[in-house]
């Protein structure tokens, strides 16, 4: 079983050892992030290998719901450093148990992820096209009322 440390990131801190971030605040939280940001804690461990499967088993818990069941507060909600750090060693317990399984899994997650940005990178530039032909109609128009 791999080994991690859960921490609240501080704004200006740099890590040495591989790391990632998961939100803590919001409708979002537990999504990881490969960029810190203001409310969010960061995941240190040992090895590549080790981010790669926590962050991907955290991105699998925040899609399946799991840490939305520790949401507390009323206007922003928001998830504990320990609950966070309890629902990702639920994870990996339970993913220890079938670990081929589960890297099967999560290596599918990962491939259906990298598809997906994929994607939304055509989407936005698709959109950007949508924009430059529309505007390009407006200014063809105005160039023959004049």
């Amino acid at each position: 079983m791999s080994t991690f440390e859960l921490k609240t990131h501080k704004s200006g801190r740099t890590y040495s050892n591989p790391h990632f971030f998961i939100l803590n605040k919001g409708l979002n939280s537990g999504k990881p992030l490969t960029n810190p940001c203001p409310n969010c804690f960061v995941v240190t461990t040992t090895t590549e290998e080790a981010k790669n499967t926590l962050f991907h088993l955290s991105m699998m818990l925040q899609i399946g719901g799991f840490y939305a069941y520790y949401l507390k507060g009323s206007v922003i909600p928001f998830i504990s450093v320990d609950d966070c750090r309890n629902t990702l060693k639920k994870g990996l317990k339970s993913s220890g148990n079938i670990t081929n399984q589960m890297q099967k899994h999560i290596k599918a997650v990962e491939v259906i992820s990298k598809k997906e940005k994929e994607l939304q990178n055509v989407i936005d530039k698709m959109s950007v096209l949508k924009v430059a032909y529309i505007r390009n109609c407006f200014k063809l128009m105005q160039s023959k009322e004049a």
